[in-house]
């Protein structure tokens, strides 16, 4: 097959969606020894791409596309033109921002989430427009939906009206070269002690994202914790600034205790791993996720995991993580208070997290895709429906789940 794939929804490896990509494709590698790949990149995004380099054709998107509004347009008005010209059998556009109206070959398009529809306040007005009434009408043009959990596929079929046999779950991955046990010794010394990081620490990675990502519940909660226990712990926060990251920096400021909270901003993902491995827990407390892959990078690292249940974390983490209740701070004060006080909790958890993170694999991952991918071009070619190889990977990382 002749496959394209758009990746200019990937905020230069920053989001969720951009680790989607970026591991997706490494785990496509091996594939393109049999099939014909293209990445459409943004300019200052290819160096990130420098792995494919040789094994995929890159085709540079110049930089003036990359707004919003521009990047819509190109996806609508020029790719269109692109795919023509490559004679792409399917093309693949990693998000519902950028789903095309034009059928310039077989489409397929992931949805991670659909947040606007489940989170009020997450987006700004256009975007919730965009997503809650232009995502729709465009994901009725795709030949073949992937949806990254049981609850994405839900929300699918309720939201959008999508039909089932369009819709296959695929769940996201875990690079288990990346994301393994190591010394906490070393981690600490290596990247904790460095920052100032001296005592042990709550980690809590995502991006400053008000108020979606709940970072001022669990500050509340941490504060909290703090003023009860006297404890020497400190919270740790991961990630760049997103909207409403004022809100939170506000917070900080705020905190009797700001002196034990540190925002680290971007960690590149050379780090990222030994910051899970120096942490003594892994707090996730989301408002919503379509997914949640890093409580399951968490625990491959061997770091125990408190967990929100919310949109598809439930599925996620199923019962390798203790629980956070996101919109009520005195139980989430509670389970710090817990976690700080027991180690042989923290050891059952981190037992169970190493097992539960065994059933997620990109290369899995990635063999689901690429069925989707023949099924999506059978289909424009009129041959007969396929197997659906995403259940037979959905049943293998539910076996890990429940």
């Amino acid at each position: 097959m002749k496959i394209g794939l758009s990746t200019s929804v990937m905020q230069g490896g920053r989001s969720g969606v951009g680790q989607y990509v970026l591991s997706l494709v490494r785990a496509l590698l091996p594939a393109a020894v049999a099939h014909d790949f293209t990445l459409f990149v943004l300019e200052a995004d290819l160096p990130l791409f420098a792995f494919a380099t040789g094994l995929m054709r890159l085709v540079p998107v110049a930089e003036r596309h990359r707004p919003a509004v521009q990047n819509i347009l190109w996806h609508q008005v020029t790719l269109p033109r692109l795919v023509r010209q490559a004679r792409l059998e399917v093309l693949h556009v990693p998000s519902y921002r950028r789903m095309l109206w034009p059928r310039p070959c077989a489409l397929v398009a992931t949805i991670h989430d659909l947040a606007p529809f489940r989170l009020g306040g997450k987006y700004d007005w256009r975007r919730m427009l965009y997503g809650r009434v232009v995502a729709r009408r465009l994901a009725r043009r795709q030949d073949e939906i992937v949806a990254v959990s049981p609850q994405t596929a839900r929300d699918l079929a309720t939201y959008f009206k999508l039909p089932p046999e369009r819709v296959t779950v695929v769940p996201n991955g875990l690079d288990h070269d990346r994301f393994h046990p190591g010394s906490r010794v070393q981690a600490r010394a290596g990247m904790a002690a460095p920052r100032g990081v001296t005592a042990p620490f709550f980690l809590y990675v995502a991006r400053l994202e008000h108020p979606a990502k709940n970072h001022v519940r669990l500050i509340d909660a941490f504060d909290g914790f703090k003023a009860v226990t006297g404890s020497p712990w400190q919270l740790v926060l991961a990630g760049s600034d997103w909207h409403g990251a004022e809100a939170v920096h506000a917070r900080v400021g705020a905190s009797p205790f700001a002196a034990d909270i540190h925002r680290l901003g971007f960690v590149p993902d050379a780090d990222l791993a030994d910051w899970y491995r120096a942490a003594e827990v892994f707090v996730f407390p989301s408002l919503f996720e379509g997914f949640g892959l890093p409580p399951l990078e968490a625990m491959a690292c061997g770091c125990p995991v408190l967990s929100s249940r919310r949109g598809a974390l439930a599925e996620t983490v199923g019962d390798a993580a203790g629980e956070l209740v996101p919109d009520e701070v005195e139980q989430m004060q509670s389970q710090l208070i817990r976690a700080a006080g027991d180690p042989p909790w923290r050891e059952q958890q981190r037992t169970r997290g190493l097992s539960h993170a065994r059933g997620y694999d990109w290369h899995a991952t990635a063999a689901a895709t690429m069925a989707v991918y023949a099924r999506a071009a059978g289909r424009r070619a009129g041959a007969p429906a396929t197997p659906r190889a995403g259940a037979r990977i959905k049943v293998a990382v539910s076996g890990a789940a429940n």
